[in-house]
C-alpha cells in the first residue's frame, strides 16, 4: 500500500504564534516531528503542509519535503486534502492511506504510525482511525487544549470535546481518554471529508473529527502504548522539552 504522512503546520496559531518553529534542544519543533515520523517504515513519503514560507524553507533545509497550501484553511484536515492533491499531481501517484500528524506533537514515536495504520490495513472497512491516549491528571482533564473523547463498546468515538467528558464526579473509576493526533484516512475518504460542509459541533468544539461524526460516520479509536503531549502554549513547550531531555 502507498501511505503518505502529512504534517500540517502554520505560524499563525492563536494560542502560540510561531509554534512550529519554537525550538526544543536547539531544533524547531516541526523538525522533531518530521524526523521522527519519517523513520516509520510503512510510509512511502512524508511531507509538511504549510502556508508559511518560513516553515517550508526550514523543512527543505533539513532534506524534507514541504508543500505550500492556502492560508484560508480552518481545519488541518482540509489543509492535508489540498496538499494530497498537489503531491499526487507532482509525483503522478495515487495513495491508499493518508496519515495526518499534527506538527505540535514533538514526542511522537515512529511506531505510533504503525499503531494507527495497521488496523486499516487489516480491515478495509475502516475509513478513519485516531489514536487514543490516557489522561493521567485532573489538570489535563480540565485543560481545554486537551481534546477529550468518549467511545462506544466497539471503540468508536461517540463525542470529542474540549470540556471534561465523561463526568467523573459520580463514577471516578471510568477511564479518561484523549485524542492523540495521529489520524490515518483512506485517501478517498479524506477527499470526501474535504467536500463535506463544516458542522455546528465541529465549529463549537474546534475539532475536525466532529464533522465525521455529525455526518453519521464512524471514527475508530486505537489505544497507543506511547506517551505524548501536545504543545499548545509556551508552558507546554517548556514541559515537553524537559520530558524529551529525560529521554522521551
Amino acid at each position: 500500500m502507498k501511505i503518505l504522512a502529512l504534517i500540517p503546520a502554520r505560524m499563525g496559531s492563536s494560542r502560540f504564534p510561531g509554534k512550529p518553529m519554537a525550538k526544543i534542544a536547539g531544533k524547531p519543533m516541526i523538525g522533531h516531528v518530521y524526523e521522527r515520523i519519517s523513520k516509520n517504515e510503512l510510509l512511502t513519503d512524508t511531507a509538511v503542509a504549510t502556508c508559511d514560507t518560513e516553515i517550508a524553507e526550514y523543512v527543505e533545509s533539513i532534506g524534507g519535503r514541504a508543500v505550500m497550501t492556502a492560508d484560508t484553511h480552518e481545519r488541518a484536515s482540509d489543509r492535508c486534502a489540498e496538499a494530497l492533491g498537489v503531491i499526487e499531481a507532482e509525483d503522478k501517484v495515487e495513495y491508499d492511506i493518508v496519515v495526518m500528524v499534527q506538527g505540535d506533537e514533538p514526542m511522537t514515536h515512529p511506531d505510533m504510525i504503525t499503531e494507527a495504520v495497521q488496523p486499516m490495513i487489516d480491515d478495509p472497512e475502516l475509513l478513519i482511525v485516531n489514536l487514543l491516549g490516557n489522561i493521567e491528571t485532573q489538570d489535563e482533564f480540565n485543560d481545554r487544549n486537551c481534546i477529550k473523547v468518549v467511545c462506544d463498546l466497539n471503540s468508536n468515538a461517540i463525542y470529542f470535546s474540549r470540556e471534561p467528558i465523561p463526568t467523573n464526579c459520580k463514577t471516578p473509576d471510568i477511564p479518561m481518554h484523549k485524542q492523540v493526533c495521529i489520524i490515518p484516512f483512506r485517501r478517498d475518504f479524506l477527499l470526501e471529508y474535504n467536500e463535506l460542509e463544516p458542522t455546528p459541533l465541529e465549529v463549537a468544539e474546534s475539532v475536525d473529527m466532529m464533522r465525521v461524526l455529525e455526518h453519521g460516520m464512524k471514527v475508530h479509536m486505537v489505544p497507543t502504548k506511547h506517551d505524548t503531549h501536545a504543545v499548545d502554549t509556551p508552558e507546554d513547550l517548556e514541559h515537553v522539552a524537559k520530558l524529551m531531555a529525560g529521554g522521551h
